[in-house]
């Protein structure tokens, strides 16, 4: 589970330790990996173990694979995430701010899905889930990085469940609406700064446009991935399952 020391990372590596999953977590901060392994571990009773990595490095992916190869063995599951690009429309973006979009929102997974595949293969199969975003499905104002790698992210997710499947290897994505994390707060500061208002008006507004009336809950989020990466879900492949409170409302 890549960048797990907080959010929905957090959430999801919790929920799988919670279903008895062997779970290795990795963060830029190998404190707050450690931390965050920790208080999984006392929640659940099951191992979790810390790793420093930035997704965004080749050399510290390949060094993460390597050590978790080595802790475990083999891997089974593999959920990719990784802290959301920074907002801004088209105009206020920078060639830099592109580039490093592209390293970290989706050339972390190419890198993280190519580490994985032989382990996965060696062990006769596995489960491959993005963690990727709403704006797969419908543009967010104000991030132009996310509404363009997410989709992007997807398209590989729906290439190699195809290429995969002979290996019983199932690809899917999970993208989250508004759920109620740090990255949710930083947003929505940097709308409130845009359009000179406040956070609370921001959150009140976004919260009427949710059929439920509220933003989500972490756990929640990561229950629903624990399930996609379960024997429940084996028949499921290639799919891309929001979990927004129903905000997206296209068919």
């Amino acid at each position: 589970m890549t960048a797990a020391s907080a959010g929905l990372g957090y959430a999801t590596a919790a929920a799988l330790s919670a279903e008895g999953a062997r779970v290795a977590i990795c963060s830029r901060d190998l404190a707050r990996a450690k931390d965050a392994a920790g208080r999984i571990q006392t929640e659940t009773g099951n191992e979790v173990l810390a790793f420093e990595a930035d997704v965004a490095s080749a050399t510290d992916l390949t060094r993460l694979f390597g050590e978790v190869q080595t802790a475990f063995g083999s891997l089974d599951i593999l959920v990719c995430n990784a802290g959301g690009p920074p907002p801004g429309n088209f105009s206020a973006l920078s060639e830099e701010q592109w580039a490093t979009g592209v390293q970290l929102t989706l050339m972390s997974v190419v890198r993280s899905i190519r580490l994985a595949l032989p382990l996965m293969r060696q062990a006769g199969g596995g489960r491959i889930l993005t963690l990727l975003s709403s704006s797969v499905k419908k543009p967010i104002d104000n991030l132009t990085l996310s509404n363009t790698f997410r989709p992007a992210v997807y398209g590989l997710c729906k290439s190699l469940s195809l290429e995969l499947a002979g290996d019983n290897i199932q690809v899917n994505g999970l993208a989250p609406g508004r759920i109620e994390t740090e990255r949710i707060n930083q947003l929505d500061d940097a709308q409130a700064q845009k359009r000179g208002i406040s956070r609370a008006e921001i959150r009140t507004a976004s919260e009427a446009q949710i059929p439920m009336g509220r933003l989500g809950q972490p756990h929640e989020f990561g229950r629903v991935a624990a399930f996609l990466c379960s024997p429940a879900a084996i028949y499921v492949n290639g799919s891309v399952l929001l979990v927004d409170g129903g905000a997206v409302t296209s068919l």
